[in-house]
């Protein structure tokens, strides 16, 4: 990893999913101070109780995007990195979804994401350095029914992320974003228990794993891969491609 002056920061948003916590171990093992956010109590225990071998290695904060006020708790701390999970989950079809629950949901997961984008880039921009990683799915270019408002906050989300990257660039500030598919954690494990048969449709014929989303978010923080700015990559085991194929047939 890039070495600076200060103590390695990365700020975790959504740190209480299933790979953040698996990711926060690898940045701590290469050197790198994971700050993970949650949003209640629940959330704080969470991190708490899968981070117990790694205490006073890492900090925990709150920060909740319904509540922009909760974005003051980082203003002190400058950040060298950020990794972005969160994202709240709503699926519905476009003709039955509900006005105000639509609102709320566009609201909360990118009027408010990029409030915290400014905030983020503007201590960056200090430092003159500083890299962004935003975990977006493979939804946000192929949503399946029912999935129109999460494809579509995942593309907008992108679309912040890939901008930023675009602005800052030559301020040594830099963006990438990684779509990930099926995967062994979260809702994505509890959606393959109940639809198996998913899987053939990806030719790997599995999800993709906690370990190696993991190290490849690892490779694109470290310095090698800042090159990779403003784009858009894909890791979903050839799902992607695969439905663009049946499409065109």
């Amino acid at each position: 990893m890039r070495q600076t002056d200060s103590e390695n920061n990365c700020l975790v948003l959504g740190g209480t999913c299933d790979l953040a916590l698996s990711l926060a171990p690898m940045l701590m093992a290469k050197g790198i101070h994971p700050v993970m956010t949650w949003r209640n109590a629940a959330g704080r225990e969470r991190i708490e109780s899968h981070l117990t071998d790694w205490q006073g290695q890492y900090e925990s904060v709150r920060l909740d995007l319904n509540d922009i006020n909760s974005f003051d708790s980082l203003l002190p701390q400058p950040f060298d990195f950020l990794v972005d999970f969160a994202h709240g989950h709503y699926e519905s079809f476009v003709s039955g979804a509900d006005a105000e629950r639509v609102s709320h949901y566009f609201m909360e997961n990118i009027a408010s994401r990029a409030v915290l984008l400014k905030h983020i880039t503007r201590m960056m921009m200090v430092r003159k350095q500083g890299r962004l990683v935003y975990v977006s799915s493979s939804a946000a270019e192929l949503p399946a029914p029912g999935q129109g408002f999460y494809g579509a906050a995942k593309r907008a989300s992108e679309a912040l992320y890939q901008n930023c990257g675009l602005e800052l660039g030559k301020r040594g500030i830099t963006t990438v974003v990684l779509r990930i598919g099926y995967t062994d954690a979260g809702r994505g494990r509890v959606f393959l228990q109940n639809r198996p048969e998913a899987l053939k449709q990806v030719p790997v014929e599995r999800p993709m794993t906690v370990q190696e989303i993991g190290e490849t978010i690892i490779f694109l923080l470290s310095h090698g891969a800042r090159g990779i700015n403003a784009s858009v990559l894909t890791m979903d085991g050839g799902l992607s491609a695969g439905k663009m194929i049946l499409a065109k047939m």
